[in-house]
């Protein structure tokens, strides 16, 4: 056993003062006492659950930054996408390990201590699957495993171009399987990983162009029923009219009038959910994962995340294509961009309630609902995914029981001081003890696709 003690500590029912912590030998929270005298491991600021990180593409972060240049006067997530693809054609699985790697430390640095790995990326350039099929997702569990972080990888099956079987492009083809191999890959990954402390499995579909409605049947009656689902949805205005023009019905409608969603899915994006839509999203409890830079870089739209949450809707948020990697960034432009859409100040928490508590609490739930693993709070049962905000900070120091608020609100540089994950201290003094040679492996990855 390993104690720890916080002077204060975000507790499920809030904060809480002289906090003690008993954390077993294999990172599980056997018991929290509040209001005791110091003892074991004090910390050295206000601590808080790790956030989970519900949304990534992991390889995209060598994209970001590299985009932001005028070339079309309608410039639009479609442009982007022709981006991506350049760079997913030159990707080789020693370059998408690496680039995953440094990105899940520089989770870690700030504040996310597990993440849902969206991964597409699963074959050779020219679509030929590699001599071992799981190649890519097993650098994704190994560029995990080095840095420490909690995974639920979701291997996505994508299969088509567009809605009604369109024939996937060329640019497509690293991500396409059919039915029987991707079943063969889940149930291979599984085998290896199942048992794993930190690893989780979940089944993703990329979006209701990618797949047919009776693949996604297929598949769903095929795995195991408690794998947590996860599909984009609704993220432009775009796929909101060719579902139309297909179905007749928006996505979002269509999804709900042909597979029994619950509270196992999370359902990315959904930024152009209708008024109905968002009641019936809320009523089946499922989770809305919102990537708030992302939806701004890429000019996807802003969700409206204040009726949802009236609706006591369920949210957690993920940084998607790691524009930013800031937890930070996704939970204040979150709020700020209701605040934009209603010209009125504090949308997403109740009356009298603390912005940063409600923004935090909601992510927490949210995010570990989609991840799938037992983490998001302080409390006997969990993983001591744990994160130290720093106590010196003058901002911090003036008012501890605002943590949160000045944290989000008022940050403009990391005040994360250390991270644990599984009882394990990762981050301390915010440092990574494997940064150095990361992040050369990150430099070398992106030298190697500029010369390509």
């Amino acid at each position: 056993m390993h104690q720890i003690y916080a002077e204060q500590a975000l507790l499920p029912r809030g904060w809480a003062d002289g906090v003690c912590i008993t954390i077993a030998e294999d990172g599980i929270i056997q018991d929290v006492a509040s209001s005791v005298d110091a003892h074991g491991e004090t910390v050295a600021g206000p601590l808080l659950p790790g956030l989970p990180n519900l949304h990534s593409h992991a390889f995209q972060r060598a994209l970001a930054g590299l985009t932001e240049k005028s070339t079309d006067p309608e410039d639009s997530f479609w442009t982007w996408r022709e981006l991506m693809y350049r760079t997913v054609a030159r990707l080789d699985p020693e370059q998408v390990e690496a680039i995953a790697r440094w990105l899940y430390i520089e989770m870690l640095k700030n504040g996310y201590t597990a993440v849902a790995e969206f991964h597409y990326l699963h074959h050779q350039p020219d679509g030929r699957p590699y001599a071992n099929p799981t190649e890519m997702a097993e650098r994704i569990v190994a560029a995990a495993d080095a840095a420490g972080i909690g995974l639920t990888l979701l291997p996505v099956y994508y299969a088509q171009g567009g809605f009604g079987g369109q024939p996937p492009s060329d640019q497509q083809r690293r991500f396409i399987h059919d039915e029987a191999n991707y079943l063969k890959l889940l149930q291979t990954l599984d085998a290896r990983h199942g048992a794993s402390a930190l690893t989780r499995l979940g089944v993703a579909f990329h979006s209701l162009r990618a797949v047919t409605p009776q693949a996604m049947t297929r598949i769903l009656d095929a795995v195991d029923p408690g794998m947590p689902v996860h599909i984009h949805i609704a993220e432009q205005q775009r796929e909101v009219d060719d579902c139309l023009a297909w179905s007749g019905q928006r996505p979002i409608t269509w999804l709900y009038e042909h597979q029994a969603v619950s509270e196992r899915w999370c359902l990315v994006h959904a930024t152009h959910a209708g008024h109905e839509e968002l009641h019936r999203m809320a009523e089946s409890n499922v989770v809305v994962g919102l990537c708030p830079t992302t939806e701004a870089n890429l000019g996807d739209g802003i969700f409206p995340a204040e009726p949802f949450v009236r609706a006591h809707g369920h949210l957690g948020v993920g940084s998607d294509s790691h524009v930013s990697v800031s937890p930070v960034e996704e939970l204040r432009w979150l709020e700020y961009g209701q605040r934009l859409l209603s010209e009125r100040r504090n949308r997403l928490a109740s009356w009298g309630e603390s912005v940063g508590m409600a923004l935090y609490q909601s992510a927490l739930e949210g995010g570990a609902r989609a991840l799938g693993q037992p983490v998001g709070a302080i409390a006997p049962g969990y993983r001591a995914d744990l994160l130290v905000l720093d106590g010196e900070h003058p901002l911090l120091a003036s008012a501890a029981d605002k943590a949160l608020d000045r944290w989000l609100f008022a940050g403009s540089e990391t005040m994360v001081r250390d991270v644990m994950v599984a009882g394990r201290w990762l981050v301390r003094e915010r440092h990574h003890p494997g940064e150095q040679a990361a992040a050369a492996a990150f430099l070398a990855a992106l030298r190697g696709l500029q010369e390509a």
